[in-house]
């Protein structure tokens, strides 16, 4: 039976520590040496006389290095070999004489004094813990050229604390720390500094940081290097620092200028060739998902050239998109996209839009750190620089920038910067930076490094499948509709989509899909039709909204915030009216008091301008400028259509009246 202490029976010598003894002096270096030797030789069940003999090493002396070794370091490991440090302290010391009064200047070897207070009154040293979490005493670094030097503030109000602590225990003035010169205030500076420097986390809160960043994820190996193009994108929002305005002309063709609220950029930027991949511009405060959706779809298809209305701005030669110059890349999907741990990011939608229609995987990186995207937010430095902080309406990267107060045109509307000129900046900036040599790839351009890799490495790439590029409203979430119908009233089956009503040819005709729930598809930035397919995944077709909401295009936001207004008190519409003009009309006059209502003015110009020609025969949407100038509203009674009764024909019968005649008197 071994006679070996228990905590010496297995010892696991490749966990522990090692220490650098080459690097000593020629007398340290020996004699830590043979206590290694003496260790390894111990480890491997060699007899404690053998190893006498061999090393020199006395047993007491083997056995007091190994209790040593196997302490707790602070560090959370093991002490391991720098236990064999000399004069290396693994334990604090321990107090054990009280402390007493010598001659008039008071206490003399005070040495641990404070320690042993604190272990006869736990509550004592709770307070003070209490005290340094709910950040009571602030930290400063101060620099130095070695070392970490710090400060701490607030020490004289904690200090006449802690000795009211004191007094309410009992101590008098006889009693530690009364009958000190200093009554402890060295020893409590010490004991504070040494509780806050204890953890990274603490003494990075009580120097004022609010997030702490940088620390080593054991998941960061999930991710791999991207090596080659589309294998690793990231993903982010950035609010533009710069003050807009919208310019929308009334009938009569009279200018008005209202300043709206900053808008969000988001962008999908690739990692290894730094190419943007696609971007969208969000007017809101908050972007949402089917914003991000709508960011993913942009970068998948090909990216369509705006022409450029501002003189003198034009693309070089070397500058555009990677769509645009190498065509093949169009629809071609990435396989990691990295992203933050926002709420719009992270919606189930998203997540199923970017798994499973996509087929990439999706890692959401440690909240406040974005320092985990680094290629993004440098793209987004660029931007400022180059764009942002160049125009008028500047609002700095915090309240006392400089360039602030440079840029502040003195509230004149005239000098802000348009919407519509916003847009065409933003292509220019995104097309010349692709063209510009990045010091990220050894002054290549992203153009030159995604053609490198495409047509001279030819680079195995992965496209997303035909019958997806046709349908990209897949993306979204189906919604679940029932079909309504009242066969009693003569009212077609139909179904109803956030407050309006959808219908077609094929639906309308199909009394048996009555009450069955139908799985639709909609673009949330053009809600005019949505796709609709059967439980078993039958599709039956594009359904179109009825009424005024089939002309006029809309998104999802413009709708809620249209059937809001409609179903607020204040809101006087007049039946049949078009509910569309009459929400831009609602904003136009509100948008002269608030910037909100300029945004959502702009939101809803820019939806109406930007939208596909409106398939039905009522006449195509013309615009001024940014002022929207829409056709009559289809009326009520056009809600049945002809097509409908070429598919199902019925005899033509004529329709009862169905408003009164009144009393004749």
């Amino acid at each position: 039976m071994s006679r070996r202490k228990p905590e010496f029976q297995k010892l696991d010598l490749a966990t522990w520590p090692t220490l650098a003894w080459t690097g000593l002096e020629a007398s340290a270096r020996e004699r830590i040496k043979n206590c290694i030797v003496a260790i390894e030789r111990y480890a491997r069940g060699e007899s404690v006389k053998d190893i006498e003999t061999a090393t020199g090493v006395n047993r007491r002396q083997l056995y007091r290095l190994l209790e040593r070794a196997i302490a707790q370091h602070p560090d959370g490991r093991l002490y391991g070999f720098r236990a064999l440090i000399a004069h290396a302290r693994v334990t604090g010391y321990v107090r054990v004489r009280p402390v007493t009064v010598c001659g008039e200047r008071g206490s003399r070897g005070a040495v641990g004094a404070l320690s042993q207070l604190f272990e006869r009154y736990p509550l004592l040293a709770a307070w003070l813990i209490l005290q340094i979490r709910q950040r009571r005493i602030k930290l400063d670094q101060i620099p130095a050229d070695e070392g970490l030097r710090t400060r701490l503030r607030g020490l004289q109000a904690l200090h006449a604390e802690f000795l009211q602590q004191c007094r309410q225990l009992g101590l008098t003035a006889a009693d530690y720390p009364f009958n000190t010169v200093g009554h402890a205030i060295r020893s409590l500076s010490g004991r504070v500094k040494a509780e806050l420097l204890r953890g990274f986390g603490t003494a990075a809160r009580a120097a004022g940081a609010s997030h702490l960043k940088g620390l080593p994820r054991p998941d960061e190996a999930t991710t791999p290097a991207a090596t080659r193009p589309y294998q690793v994108v990231e993903f982010d929002g950035h609010r533009l620092d710069i003050r807009l305005k919208v310019v929308v002309r009334d009938p009569l063709g009279f200018a008005h200028e209202f300043e709206i609220e900053r808008v969000w950029l988001l962008v999908i930027i690739d990692v290894c060739t730094r190419m943007v991949l696609g971007y969208h511009l969000v007017l809101a405060r908050e972007y949402s998902r089917y914003d991000v959706i709508k960011t993913v779809e942009k970068a998948l298809e090909p990216h369509h050239v705006p022409t450029f209305t501002i003189p003198g701005l034009a693309c070089g030669p070397q500058d555009g998109f990677a769509s645009q110059r190498l065509p093949e890349l169009a629809y071609v999907s990435w396989e990691w996209m990295k992203l933050d741990n926002a709420k719009a990011n992270l919606a189930a939608e998203t997540l199923a839009a970017l798994c499973e229609f996509v087929g990439c995987a999706v890692n959401a990186g440690p909240k406040h750190s974005p320092d985990e995207r680094p290629y993004i937010e440098r793209f987004f430095g660029t931007i400022a620089s180059r764009l942002s902080s160049r125009l008028p309406g500047y609002t700095g990267s915090h309240p006392r920038d400089l360039r602030r107060a440079l840029a502040d045109p003195k509230g004149n509307l005239r000098l802000y910067v348009a919407l519509n000129e916003l847009e065409e900046l933003i292509e220019y900036a995104i097309a010349s930076y692709h063209g510009t040599p990045h010091s990220g790839l050894n002054s290549v351009t992203p153009l030159e490094a995604m053609e490198y890799f495409v047509r001279g490495r030819q680079t195995l790439l992965t496209w997303l499948p035909e019958r997806h590029r046709r349908t990209l409203c897949l993306m979204q979430s189906a919604r679940r509709c029932r079909v309504a119908g009242y066969l009693e009233r003569g009212v077609r089956p139909h179904i109803n989509l956030f407050g309006v009503r959808y219908t077609n040819a094929v639906l309308a005709c199909s009394a048996q899909l009555i009450g069955q729930t139908l799985h639709v598809y909609m673009n949330a930035d053009d809600l005019r039709c949505v796709r609709a397919f059967l439980a078993d995944g039958t599709e039956l077709g594009v359904l179109d909204a009825q009424g005024a909401w089939r002309v006029m295009p809309h998104n999802l936001t413009l709708r809620k915030e249209i059937r809001k207004l409609q179903g607020s008190k204040r809101a006087r519409t007049i039946p049949g009216a078009n509910p569309i003009e009459a929400y831009v009309q609602t904003k136009l006059v509100a948008a002269k008091k608030t910037r909100k209502a300029a945004s959502e003015l702009a939101q809803a110009a820019r939806i109406l301008a930007g939208a596909p020609t409106v398939r039905t025969p009522s006449g195509p949407v013309t615009m001024t400028g940014v002022a929207v100038s829409a056709t009559p509203p289809i009326s009520a009674t056009n809600t049945d259509q002809p097509v409908a009764d070429a598919v199902c024909p019925e005899p033509v019968r004529p329709r009862k009246l169905g408003i009164g005649t009144g009393q004749v008197f």
